[in-house]
């Protein structure tokens, strides 16, 4: 449990997100967590009001969100990738959430410039616009000219944002706790645990130069790769809430009345995205994570340009492997190979509904059996897998879950580019070389001493080990602790069961003795021996319908 202390270090805010929550008749909530009584608020506030037409509870979350701010819209945005946690409906709502604000004063984000680049604006720069070309709630992106002539976009963090998105974390932090303790989701899920990965996101989000070591990255495992272009980082005039880039522009890579005024072959431009993306995911484990139209720009000879670096992903050789071998077991429709898959990556534990997943996973299958793959949209799959997915509580790691989601979008702009795009064909290539990886020499050859180095080092170990373990035993000193899961809660029903039981023997033993020994002494010298025996059996009586219906409730209940 959380120290009461916590609430009142930022009491104003806690107000204004209790204030929204129950606005938007999310009452019930703040109720459960006990908040109000600690933020001196009336209990009427919990009643809200009722829209009109009225809305449902996922357009009800999604405006609150958004009246909320910066923090909780990132935060909607990233749990909108989270099938596992989020039901369907709710998620529908959450990739709705907007992130356009008000640009801020100029003079404000003039003085933030001056003051993170360490001069004055005219002197660092040939020209800037002082009218932003974008504007989020963390930041604004401005065009401006360096003094050697180069055409250049400034993405500036917002003043004071960082303050504003420290009190959020805090507050997120400790509503997570709060929902941990008191909701039965406290019991499936680690809400704590994902409150802290997403502040850990948020915050490296928010140092934009890590941004820009992102697109030096790209750059990088892209150099051979003519049909895509990196914009330069200006490391001069790049700071932790200031990032510079090279200007790029072109035509955005779904405007297909613009592509195809300017002659550009959208089928080779469909094909060259689907490329990129599969190299990202399957050669380099590191992918472009928002790739929504606005970030691609079509340049001349179809040369795509990417933009907005800040969201990337990132996939380990294991992760990878995984990745191919439910590819091939779904390509397979093998609902069997699915779900033991799906437990080796840990997605689903072992205590999981085996035969219902099987089933569900099955009845999905048979919607795309016959069908060639050319016929099958992920984007249709990954809709139709989030009921599954939340029904069986599904615990992919976060980045696979959004992985999908950028493969789902890459599809559809895909499709819309070539209405015959086929995202199976153009990864085929990638996931044979894949498989003849997993395969060679040199993979299982690298696994084959790792193991053999683990195996020197546990021999190496052992005889110290085993010395010690003997010395323990002679002294008495060895402690085997076993501990099985429920099996602490199994033993503490027992013991309640076991004491309710002698409790019932004892008792009946009290009433039955004192009821044979009133007639010995009715009417006797010692009067008072027999209202004694009167008062004990009717305290045992009391007692005695007093179990009745503790055992009747807990029967109930």
């Amino acid at each position: 449990m959380r120290p009461l202390g916590w609430r009142y270090k930022h009491l104003k805010r806690y107000r204004e997100i209790v204030q929204v929550l129950a606005r938007h008749g999310f009452g019930n909530l703040i109720d459960q967590l006990e908040l109000v009584p600690y933020l001196s608020l009336p209990r009427r506030l919990l009643r809200g009001t009722t829209p009109e037409p009225p809305l449902t509870a996922p357009e009800r979350m999604r405006l609150a969100i958004e009246e909320l701010g910066p923090t909780f819209i990132k935060f909607g945005q990233i749990m909108s990738t989270r099938p596992d946690l989020i039901p369907p409906r709710y998620i529908a709502q959450l990739v709705r959430l907007q992130d356009t604000v008000p640009p801020a004063p100029w003079e404000a984000i003039k003085e933030q410039l001056e003051r993170e680049l360490g001069s004055p604006l005219d002197e660092l720069f040939a020209s800037f616009e002082p009218e932003p070309v974008a504007a989020a709630s963390l930041s604004q992106v401005h065009q401006a000219t360096l003094p050697g002539g180069e055409e250049v976009v400034v993405k500036v963090q917002r003043p004071h944002i960082e303050s504003t998105i420290a009190v959020d974390l805090e507050i997120l932090l400790d509503l997570a706790h709060l929902i941990q303790e008191r909701t039965p989701l406290g019991e499936i899920y680690d809400l704590v645990e994902i409150a802290e990965d997403f502040a850990f996101t948020l915050r490296n989000e928010m140092d934009y130069r890590q941004e820009g070591h992102n697109a030096d990255r790209f750059r990088r495992n892209f150099a051979n790769e003519t049909a895509l272009y990196i914009p330069k980082v200006y490391w001069d005039y790049t700071t932790q809430r200031v990032l510079t880039l090279e200007r790029i522009s072109g035509i955005k890579i779904d405007d297909i009345a613009a592509l195809d005024a300017a002659g550009v072959d959208r089928r080779q431009v469909a094909k060259s995205a689907a490329r990129i993306i599969i190299k990202e995911v399957l050669e380099d484990g590191f992918f472009h994570a928002d790739p929504h139209p606005g970030n691609f720009f079509v340049m001349d000879e179809a040369v795509i340009g990417a933009m907005d670096f800040g969201m990337v992903g990132h996939l380990d050789r294991r992760d990878r492997e995984n990745l191919v071998r439910l590819y091939i077991v779904s390509v397979q429709l093998d609902a069997e190979g699915i779900v033991e898959q799906l437990i080796r990556m840990g997605a689903a534990g072992h205590d999981v509904d085996r035969p219902g997943l099987q089933r569900d996973i099955s009845r999905l299958l048979t919607k795309y059996h016959g069908l060639p793959l050319k016929e099958i949209r992920a984007r249709e799959v990954v809709e139709e897998v989030m009921p599954i997915a939340f029904r069986y509580h599904l615990r992919l790691p976060s980045h696979l879950w959004l992985l999908g989601k950028t493969l789902a979008m890459m599809e559809g702009v895909g499709l819309q580019l070539d209405p015959d795009f086929d995202i199976f064909a153009v990864s085929q290539p990638y996931v044979r070389k894949f498989l003849w990886q997993m395969a060679s020499p040199q993979t299982w050859g690298k696994r084959l001493l790792k193991t053999g180095s683990d195996w020197g080092e546990l021999l190496a170990d052992l005889p110290r080990r085993v010395s010690h373990l003997t010395d323990q035993l002679e002294e008495g000193d060895l402690q085997i602790t076993l501990r099985i899961r429920e099996l602490e809660a199994l033993f503490i029903r027992l013991d309640r069961v076991g004491n309710r039981l002698a409790i019932s023997v004892l008792l009946a033993a009290f009433i039955v003795s004192l009821a044979l020994l009133m007639p010995s002494f009715l009417g006797g010298r010692q009067g008072w021996i027999f209202w004694l025996i009167t008062l004990g059996f009717a305290a045992a009586s009391v007692l005695g319908l007093w179990l009745l219906f503790s055992i009747w409730r807990s029967g109930r209940r």
